[in-house]
């Protein structure tokens, strides 16, 4: 068992070292190979230079022998393109860039090996390696990927199509000579599908063709399309908007007949409307019997009856015809003896209106009422009085059974029954002073009208004044000037 550990662990210890040999190798590798410093990418486009660095930052410790820049097409094998040793002068091997390409400076540095590309061309496109040699860990080396960009020229256009039931093309956009090849995309409520097919062109460019293919109906014709490119060497996507242009022959309505031909009926019309693509170039009328009426006439899209007899009680037919076809529509009129009770198109809105007036005018009515009562009341002097009367004052001077007329009596605190109250007309008075000062003195009320109720009657009142002809003249008693207040008949008890 001990043994069976032992050996677990020894076999445990070696692939842990072997795993530390392969990481620090890869770090070393890693750590050498950031020495080179270069740039990743670099964009061009024909006839410019390019300059391509290249230095090794870090050579203590490390001998640098000798530079050499190598250039990798996408399809090919490696080439040799500059070559750099301090113990000589800089060459340039045989390669597509000799002539070309050159050291910069001329007489460059071991340390700083930059080239630069003059006339670029399309074909220059690839990978260019700054390799150095050097003691003692070898080859080190920086990859720079040198990208040509063209421009391309974009263009879209639509396909006239005729409605059918096979997917055909409809639009088509392209764009050429491009470097990268573009992305084409398109934008369109039509329900179809786009396919894009890329080609090589001149100087190693690529022209993108796009087409959108679809089943085409007559509703597609006029619908929004826009082809959408996107490329390297555009600040924005380029849209190119277009309309569908799908043809199809007529469609075709007969407008006008309204169910009520009747009799001695005159000026009706029937109108005969088409929509196609290309425009319809010709409407033609006729009848299913083969013979117009001779009371009916026919200018282009109308056909126009002067006077509705028998002869109308036929089928009427308007046929239209353009490049893609012909296309027909009819309507059978029935003559009526007579008139169809005809249904007012704003019935409801009359009623409405006359329901409304009826309204505002009661409106109008209730108004007016309101304020006439209220006048009327203003005008009687219905309401609260204005004014209090005053009480009525008290007499203690008698002669001969006539009251003082120099100040008018009051009601003494004696009882009723010695009380006595003169009568000069038939409208009784009530004190209504007793009524403010002694809420708990029994009240007495009349039925007959006062002048509390007519303020404007009693504005001016004449005093009231004991006569010879009163009736109660063997019963001498206060007499009471009525002024402003009211005061009951006289009480005998």
């Amino acid at each position: 068992m001990a043994k069976h550990d032992a050996r677990n662990w020894h076999d445990s210890t070696s692939v842990m070292g072997l795993l530390f040999l392969v990481a620090s190798i890869l770090a070393g590798h890693g750590a050498a190979g950031q020495r080179v410093k270069v740039e990743a990418e670099v964009l061009s486009y024909p006839g410019q230079t390019v300059n391509l660095r290249c230095a090794f930052t870090d050579a203590t410790g490390i001998q640098l022998t000798m530079v050499t820049w190598i250039y990798e097409p996408k399809e090919g094998e490696r080439i040799n393109i500059a070559v750099f040793h301090p113990s000589f002068a800089p060459n340039y091997p045989d390669s597509p860039m000799k002539g070309r390409v050159s050291f910069s400076p001329s007489t460059p540095k071991l340390a700083s090996p930059s080239i630069q590309i003059t006339e670029v061309r399309m074909t220059d496109e690839g990978r260019y390696i700054c390799e150095y040699a050097t003691y003692p860990i070898g080859n080190e080396q920086g990859i720079t990927y040198l990208v040509m960009l063209a421009k391309p020229q974009n263009s879209a256009s639509i396909v006239t199509v005729e409605a059918g039931t096979k997917p055909v093309v409809v639009a088509r956009c392209e764009s050429v000579d491009g470097r990268p090849a573009a992305q084409i995309s398109w934008v369109t409520t039509a329900n179809g599908n786009g396919t894009s097919v890329s080609k090589l062109g001149k100087d190693n460019t690529v022209t993108m063709t796009s087409e959108y293919i679809m089943v085409p109906t007559a509703a597609d014709n006029g619908k929004d399309i826009s082809c959408v490119v996107v490329h390297r060497t555009q600040v924005k996507p380029e849209s190119f908007p277009l309309k569908l242009a799908v043809q199809y022959a007529p469609q075709v309505t007969i407008e006008g007949y309204d169910n009520n031909w009747y009799v001695g009926r005159t000026n009706v019309v029937l109108t005969c409307q088409a929509t196609g693509n290309p425009i319809p170039i010709s409407v033609l009328w006729k009848t299913m019997s083969g013979v117009m009426p001779d009371t009916v006439q026919t200018n282009g899209k109308e056909l126009k009856v002067l006077k509705v007899d028998e002869a109308v009680n036929t089928t009427f037919v308007c046929e239209v015809r353009n490049r893609i076809g012909t296309s027909r529509d009819q309507v059978t009129a029935i003559v009526r003896e007579t008139r169809l009770p005809e249904k007012g198109a704003t019935t409801g809105s009359i009623i409405g209106a006359i329901i409304g007036v009826i309204l505002l005018l009661a409106i109008i009515g209730t108004a007016i009422a309101m304020y006439q009562k209220h006048r009327n009341k203003k005008q009687s002097g219905d309401g609260p009085p204005k004014y209090k009367p005053p009480p009525p004052k008290k007499t203690n001077n008698i002669t001969n059974g006539q009251a003082n007329p120099s100040y008018a009596p009051v009601a003494e605190d004696r009882p009723l029954q010695t009380q006595y109250y003169t009568t000069q007309s038939d409208e009784p008075v009530t004190d209504l002073d007793a009524y403010h000062e002694d809420e708990d003195r029994e009240h007495y009320f009349s039925a007959a009208p006062s002048g509390w109720d007519d303020p404007g009657d009693s504005e001016v009142l004449p005093p009231y004044m004991r006569t010879d002809s009163d009736p109660q003249d063997d019963h001498q008693g206060p007499n009471v000037n009525r002024g402003e207040s009211f005061v009951s008949p006289a009480m005998f008890v």
